[in-house]
């Protein structure tokens, strides 16, 4: 039997009441290609069932309060995600893995107070992060040094703790001043003398005061040769001292005329 050639008009009906399958859209998002809005949407966590193809994601103004560790689905193609104004509290340090093709990652009004360099290791391509209005009162530099493609930082608008602990971060910031976005937005909060005050107005001289803490292995091995020598000897003075006054205790019994000789006298 030979094969029947489907006339081009019907085929065409076909493929409209037969479309192919799209790529993966959560119920709560609008998809295009390579674009997933799912801002505004009430959510609680990141939708799980996204396109691997999705380039663009946004989950700005929902409910998301913590990324856990694999939060994300796997998004080989990821080049912007923004969390803008949500309740974002805590990163887990394997939240972001999958995602080294992120070039943007706006983390701004959120309630971030602590992050750990560890979070954004896989992102191996990052070049655009904003912390701003968050809560960090201090932040580690190695959370800026474990991005090798950073090229904009966003700090503004934190309560800054402008105390010897900023130091690391004010060394990093006056090292890589192209890097800081809106560095006249870098204010202190607290201690109070210094609220409103710019931190890169700080100079060497600022931090004068603060002193390098950190033990070289020599000091330890020099407390550990003396410690155990000073602690012989206090008990060795502690004896001598002690061993005079019981012999002067002992004089004072055995001689009634030791205190007043003018008094005493032999007949």
């Amino acid at each position: 039997m030979g094969c029947r050639r489907v006339p081009g008009p019907v085929l065409a009906l076909l493929l409209l009441l037969c479309p192919p399958p799209s790529p993966a859209c959560p119920a709560a998002c609008r998809c295009s290609p390579g674009e997933a809005d799912c801002a505004e949407r009430g959510l609680r966590e990141v939708p799980w069932s996204l396109s691997t193809n999705t380039s663009t994601l946004w989950l700005g103004y929902n409910f998301i309060a913590v990324l856990g560790p694999r939060s994300f689905p796997p998004l080989p193609g990821l080049r912007l995600l923004s969390l803008v104004h949500n309740r974002l509290e805590l990163i887990h340090s394997q939240a972001l893995l999958g995602l080294g093709a992120l070039r943007e990652l706006d983390l701004s009004h959120n309630h971030l107070s602590v992050l750990s360099p560890e979070t954004f290791l896989p992102l191996t391509s990052l070049a655009t992060l904003n912390l701003g209005s968050n809560r960090l009162g201090q932040l580690e530099p190695g959370v800026p040094g474990a991005l090798p493609q950073l090229q904009a930082l966003f700090l503004e608008d934190n309560p800054w703790v402008c105390s010897c602990s900023i130091l690391p971060l004010w060394r990093w910031l006056s090292h890589n001043r192209e890097k800081v976005r809106e560095k006249t937005l870098l204010l202190c909060r607290v201690p109070e003398q210094l609220n409103k005050y710019p931190i890169m107005a700080f100079g060497d001289e600022s931090f004068r005061q603060c002193q390098d803490t950190s033990l070289s292995p020599q000091h330890y091995v020099t407390f550990f040769i003396i410690g155990p020598f000073s602690f012989i000897a206090s008990i060795f003075f502690c004896t001598f001292l002690g061993s005079l006054v019981v012999f002067y205790h002992s004089l004072r019994r055995e001689s009634p005329c030791w205190r007043r000789p003018r008094v005493c006298r032999v007949h």
